[in-house]
């Protein structure tokens, strides 16, 4: 016996010796990878002080504009009027002399916004941005609420639209409360009985998501009426959880470039390009507590009380993860009226030889087979022909509809990707084809790179990304139709 107990004693130590050898290497490969980086510029390394979860709870609307205005002063201040020499160009949105420089707009889409309609409102809907994002990604939305006589309010949610650092000091939970304040703003605005309606793009539509679930329980929360999710952060990939391991090395100052998992030029006016760690480990926190609660709601048979989710998703999307949308959201829902818009990759692209082979049945492996509880729509197109039609399953049935939408994928165009969804052609900054009334500095989306590799200060593959929405019109067109009943496009 006391044999065998020695045996298994030297093994545990060689085991335990192993793990800590593989830990160890494993951190000096981080600090290696992460020392090769950029250095580290003011914009990474100011923190402004916004208002936290409890805090944001305790203030009104208009509370928090004002800590919102505080905060944008501090960057202005902290960064922009203390930007060193090397850094004060055209390519720098911190520099006051650039044409990317956010102050230069009016708006300025980083702050959070109202947009009132002509007449008393007839509802209100919450617009809630991405992870690194700010209001400017879901504004055509906005504007298209009020023209149709909604009031429509844009949350910045904290750690966004100001400096990337922000978001190493800001948690999952801020932006959910921020999201609360946000809804409570809105309820104020109309006049009892109007309906709510939420919309949320990326980690918003988690957020959007999140607020309508808890809704279910606390009657002290606004019911939405209707739930509209792009791109939503159900689920993203697994090894965002051990996110925070990769920002170890941040805890002694001399490594501080570990708490980023990238740091880019940033030349977005509306967007962060840089990436800290925490900002991976909040958005795997937010889509665990997601799951969790949509789990044990299903469970408990509660579902049957959310309002009907319309969710736009792009079948090929690097950023969340699609099959979660289906199997950790859309497998629990009742029959409520919800319906899931997939966007399927170009087949007709003059690029087909050249796609993977795995993403042309992505669709078929991950939508479960009729009938379903849900509307399923494919917005699809043949590789003899580069017009889409929709292809409609509807809740409950087994045959599919098929109607022509008479817009065509472009050939050079593959897929949509996970950043594109929200912007029409037209978006100035995102667009293929900017409107010439509308001035950010930059036509991302506009930019055919052609050269060497290695000469442009961002990688090729984030400017090959695409960032326009072909089908934009059409998806604003489903969107209409649960703000207008009789609305049918």
């Amino acid at each position: 016996m006391r044999q065998i107990h020695g045996s298994l004693l030297r093994w545990t130590r060689r085991l335990a010796l192993l793990l800590a050898i593989v830990a160890v290497t494993l951190l000096v490969s981080r600090i290696v990878q992460s020392e090769l980086g950029p250095p580290l510029k003011s914009w990474h390394t100011f923190i402004p002080d916004e208002p936290h979860a409890a805090e944001i709870d305790r203030l009104d609307w208009n509370g928090y504009l004002a800590t919102e205005t505080k905060v944008f002063a501090a960057v202005r201040a902290e960064v922009t009027e203390r930007l060193e020499e090397q850094d004060r160009t055209p390519d720098d949105r911190y520099f006051a002399g650039s044409p990317v420089y956010p102050g230069r707009f009016v708006p300025d889409w980083n702050r959070s916004y109202v947009l009132e309609p002509n007449g008393p409102p007839k509802g209100a809907v919450v617009l809630l941005h991405g992870l690194t994002d700010a209001p400017y990604n879901l504004r055509h939305i906005a504007l298209r609420y009020r023209d149709l006589g909604y009031v429509a309010i844009g949350l910045r949610t904290p750690g966004h639209g100001t400096v990337p650092g922000a978001l190493t000091a800001t948690r999952w939970e801020d932006w959910f409360a921020a999201t609360r304040l946000a809804v409570r703003e809105a309820r104020r605005r109309v006049r009892p009985g109007a309906p709510l309606h939420l919309v949320g793009y990326s980690a918003g539509g988690a957020l959007a998501l999140k607020y309508a679930l808890d809704a279910i329980e606390d009657p002290q929360l606004m019911r939405p009426a209707r739930i509209v999710l792009i791109s939503p952060m159900i689920g993203i990939s697994s090894l965002a959880r051990f996110a925070g391991l990769a920002g170890l090395p941040a805890l002694l100052p001399r490594f501080a470039k570990a708490a980023w998992l990238s740091v880019v030029p940033e030349f977005n006016p509306f967007k962060y390009n840089s990436f800290p760690v925490n900002a991976a480990r909040q958005a795997y926190l937010q889509s665990a507590a997601l799951q969790a609660e949509i789990a044990r709601l299903a469970r408990d048979g509660r579902l049957r009380d959310l309002a009907p989710v319309l969710t736009f998703q792009s079948s090929t999307d690097f950023t969340v993860n699609t099959r979660a949308v289906i199997v950790s959201l859309y497998a629990f829902l009742p029959a409520n009226g919800s319906e899931l818009v997939l966007f399927d990759l170009n087949r007709n692209t003059r690029l087909g030889l050249l796609l993977r082979t795995v993403f042309a049945t992505a669709i078929d492996k991950i939508v479960p087979p009729p009938p379903r509880a849900w509307r399923l729509t494919v917005v699809a197109n043949t590789p003899e022909n580069p017009e889409v039609s929709a292809q409609v399953t509807e809740a409950g049935a087994v045959s599919e509809q098929v109607r022509s939408l008479g817009i065509a994928y472009p050939r050079d165009v593959y897929s949509l990707s996970h950043v594109a969804l929200p912007f029409p052609p037209t978006d100035g900054l995102y667009g293929s084809s900017p409107d010439p009334k509308e001035n950010y500095g930059v036509n991302l989306g506009a930019l055919a790179a052609r050269g060497e590799v290695g000469v442009l200060i961002v990688s090729l593959d984030s400017l090959a990304r695409i960032t326009w929405n072909p089908f934009f019109a059409y998806m604003l067109g489903r969107i209409d139709e649960g703000i207008i009943p009789s609305a049918r496009h």
